[in-house]
């Protein structure tokens, strides 16, 4: 990372003030989770509106995410290739630009695209924004102003549902798309303040990496979010995940044989790493399908108004702001590896918790197990990032902190599928009684199965690491 040095003048331009950084960053960093999340609570009137299958329905947040996750990794070697400033700038306009045409579209898979080409935009705008944010703050203000990023990310994911609610209530389900964009606009007016920095000495995008990775994870989504509709059997559908298999294999090879790999596969003989990446990745495996299909049950079985609905989930959300700072006392008196494994345990417990629901249930029966839930995910936010860069070489953190958003973004987007499939199915694709309280209620008992594995096998994982620490130490 290059050193930045006083603020530069040019004509009557101003850079590199640490203070309009952090506001840029912060205003782009709040409404790229506000643009899921609202989706997700829009997604039944987006399908009554344009009288849109489950399937079509599903790629709004699915297209999203997918691009969002597989770019992630390409789009932060750009930002050091060509400018951290410039790749900023070039996300956050498509991602506006995507916004707004999505809004003003009448055919699902018009704003299928839009939402794809969103996702790509939102993950240049995100890996562009940390290296801004690092590269204007050093120390002691570093550390504040990170700890102010994952807050932004944390109250972009709980106000989300809140705030798309009372939007499309005022002005109907294209404001969650509009709004979002309106706030990559004005972040866009701030770009010309903000300074420009590349990596010294950056490698090559690594293309035969990105595209392999993200053709597997398109594919693998396209078969779970299409399997209900054609069938599992159908060829189209066995071709999809065969091909997923294949390329996922490919993308092995190919990132064995470079020099520097953008997903540095070696990282995964480190066990404490390898457990840090599967608790996040269960984690979000467990909160993104729940933001995403939740509102849907409240409003279409439970009744609820999309505000209500929205109001609901906070109470999955809220905890992801507050419980950061509390985490943080609490390592200093048990050891962070131990909270991360209690995190998803709680998480765990949780999810069986919220099997309770059904067509009657109100906020306050929701409350304990939403709370839960929550109150797993604050405490493990922040310390997954610190434990899973402190577990490599400093040489290598860069790496280690794009494999496990890679991780988290990838698992919550094939999490989100696989729950649409297993609800498509059980309500013969329409997310609606009969059939949604008991998909849903078999998609809680699986996470909190899943969740319950995961909070044995990071437990395994992390002694194994700690023990192999200390023999390194010792020997």
């Amino acid at each position: 990372m290059s050193r930045l040095g006083p603020p530069r003048r040019t004509g009557r331009i101003v850079r590199n003030h640490p203070a309009v950084v952090l506001v840029a960053v912060l205003l782009s960093t709040m409404s790229l989770p506000i643009s899921l999340t609202g989706a997700s609570v829009a997604l039944p009137d987006i399908g009554r509106d344009l009288d849109a299958g489950l399937a079509g329905v599903q790629w709004v947040v699915n297209g999203y995410n997918a691009t969002f996750a597989s770019f992630m990794l390409a789009t932060g070697a750009l930002a050091d290739l060509l400018g951290r400033r410039r790749v900023y700038a070039t996300g956050l306009a498509l991602f506006a630009v995507a916004g707004l045409a999505g809004a003003f579209v009448d055919d699902i898979v018009l704003l299928d695209a839009a939402r794809v080409l969103a996702g790509i935009g939102a993950a240049a705008a995100a890996t562009s924004a940390a290296a801004l944010l690092a590269g204007a703050f050093q120390g002691a203000g570093q550390a504040r102003a990170f700890s102010l990023f994952g807050t932004a990310i944390g109250a972009g994911l709980a106000f989300g549902p809140s705030i798309a609610g009372l939007l499309i209530e005022a002005f109907g389900w294209r404001a969650v798309f509009v709004a979002p964009a309106l706030v990559a606009c004005a972040v866009l007016g701030l770009v010309p303040l903000l300074p420009e920095s590349r990596q010294p000495h950056a490698g090559r995008v690594d293309w035969p990496g990105t595209v392999s990775f993200t053709a597997a994870l398109l594919l693998l989504i396209f078969g779970f979010v299409q399997g209900p509709e054609f069938g599992w059997s159908a060829p189209v559908i066995v071709v999809a995940f065969v091909a997923a298999v294949a390329l996922l294999a490919l993308f092995v090879r190919v990132e064995r044989r470079r020099a520097a790999p953008m997903f540095d596969l070696a990282l995964l003989a480190n066990p404490r790493f390898v457990g840090v990446c599967l608790a996040a990745a269960t984690i979000v495996a467990v909160l993104v399908p729940l933001l995403v299909y939740l509102p849907s049950y409240l409003t279409t079985v439970v009744g609820l108004t999309p505000g209500a609905a929205g109001g609901t989930l906070i109470l999955l959300t809220a905890p992801t702001l507050v419980l950061p700072l509390l985490s943080g006392a609490l390592t200093r008196l048990v050891p962070a590896p131990a909270v991360i494994v209690c995190s998803v345990a709680v998480v765990a417990a949780g999810a069986a918790w919220a099997t309770v629901i059904a067509p009657d249930s109100g906020t306050a029966s929701l409350a304990g197990p939403l709370l839960t839930i929550g109150v797993g995910i604050g405490l493990s936010i922040g310390l997954l990032d610190a434990i899973a860069i402190g577990s490599v070489e400093p040489g290598r953190a860069a790496t280690g902190a794009g494999m496990i958003n890679t991780a988290r973004l990838a698992s919550e987007t094939i999490a989100i599928a696989v729950v649409g499939a297993v609800l498509a199915s059980t309500t013969a694709g329409r997310l609606a009684d009969p059939g949604f309280t008991s998909g849903l209620r078999t998609v809680l008992w699986a996470m909190a199965g899943a969740a319950l594995a995961a909070t044995v096998a990071v437990a395994v994982l992390v002694r194994r690491g700690a023990a192999r620490a200390e023999r390194a130490r010792t020997a």
